[in-house]
């Protein structure tokens, strides 16, 4: 009985190996009908997916609403205080983005478009700055000079057209999302965030079923971490990179410095990236500041974006965030490194909380490992 198993189980390992390597030849045999597929249906279930990251992301202020609206002593409200989370959550975002549309893009656009349409001026004065420096100067090096006459035979006004950046920016969003998708995607999000109970349920009860429950245990703790590291980390620093972009711009508007919302923004934007974020945008303003306001402008710049930079480091960023993932500063600026050379911008700022989440699963493994042997240690014994 035991042989016949086993030749089942062989047979069946041998004959699942050939479905494989037949669907593989006809995936590459059929490469562009595959690819088309799959981008048909890519297209189709889009909204979906931003529905379920919408959801995702308004999750837990639709909670915290929710458990609000549930205290109070009203039927009609702490019944429906779900539904009226989701609808308070849906109106703070629609008002946020009014807000976002009709007061800050207006200003850093036209800090945009002022910057672009001054850059061939710029670049005109750091060449002439340059030229008079004396003979015996560090920077009079051949390499430099080099590069210097290479950018004087650059056309840069054919790279800097504002209107043709500005259209081809508004049809690669149009190509992406258009106005139905966005409209399934926020009702695909309404539905999640109010049947969330019943649709977690199910999937658990469905993993239960199909799983064993030493590893329906393990997914559903591991599933769990990952999920709040995710969501603490994203959400904390998109809040924390708000606070800083705010404080930023202010204070460089009060300094006088030119494009102050713009670069208040950019330093806000890159501060969600730890670590490196922060140097790069901070090394941006300061050569933007060089060029358009002067040194004395630019040291008092640097000093006052690293005194705002450490007060976001030790006492707001800490409040926000709380709880520290736990990770050495190496491995996060390894994770950044990692995360950026190979999935760019995106995968420097996820880098550090999937850096987490793998630092838990080898923490649990060496854990296991090592209970193993004491236990075998133990039987000898």
């Amino acid at each position: 009985m035991n042989e016949i198993k086993h030749n089942w189980k062989k047979w069946l390992y041998w004959f699942s190996l050939g479905l494989v390597f037949i669907c593989i030849y006809k995936i590459l045999d059929n490469y562009e009908n595959v690819m088309g597929c799959l981008h048909t249906f890519f297209g189709v279930i889009s909204p979906f997916l931003i529905g379920i990251f919408l959801a995702y992301i308004l999750y837990m202020p639709s909670r915290k609403f929710e458990e609000l609206y549930g205290k109070i002593k009203i039927k009609c409200i702490s019944k429906k205080a779900r539904g009226l989370g989701v609808i308070t959550v849906y109106l703070i975002m629609i008002l946020a983005i009014s807000i976002l549309c009709s007061v800050i893009l207006p200003i850093v656009f036209e800090s945009v478009t002022d910057f672009i349409s001054n850059v061939p001026h710029y670049v005109e004065d750091t060449i002439n700055a340059y030229n008079n420096l004396p003979e015996d100067s560090v920077l009079k090096s051949q390499i430099v000079q080099d590069e210097i006459h290479n950018l004087q035979n650059i056309d840069i006004k054919q790279y800097l057209d504002v209107e043709a950046l500005l259209g081809y920016l508004i049809n690669a969003i149009g190509a992406i999302f258009s106005i139905v998708d966005i409209f399934i995607a926020i009702i695909v999000s309404v539905y999640i965030l109010i049947d969330r109970r019943k649709i977690l349920a199910f999937f658990k009860k469905l993993a239960g079923a199909v799983l064993k429950e030493r590893t329906y245990k393990n997914l559903d703790k591991y599933f769990n971490n990952s999920n709040e590291i995710f969501f603490k980390f994203v959400a904390s620093q998109f809040l924390d990179a708000i606070v800083v972009g705010i404080l930023v711009s202010t204070a460089m508007s009060i300094m006088g410095v030119r494009y102050a919302p713009l670069l208040g923004f950019f330093i806000g934007l890159f501060n969600m990236i730890p670590y490196v974020g922060a140097i790069i945008a901070t090394v941006v303003a300061a050569i933007i500041t060089l060029i358009t306001g002067g040194l004395s402008q630019t040291i008092w710049m640097l000093i006052v974006v690293i005194i705002l930079q450490q007060i976001d480091a030790n006492i707001i960023n800490p409040k926000i965030v709380g709880k520290s993932l736990k990770i050495s500063p190496l491995l996060v600026l390894f994770a950044v490194t990692f995360g950026g050379a190979y999935f760019g911008i995106l995968g420097m700022f996820l880098a550090v909380p999937v850096i987490a989440v793998i630092k838990i699963l080898l923490d649990d493994f060496i854990k296991y490992k090592e209970n193993k042997k004491k236990n075998e240690s133990l039987e000898i014994n």
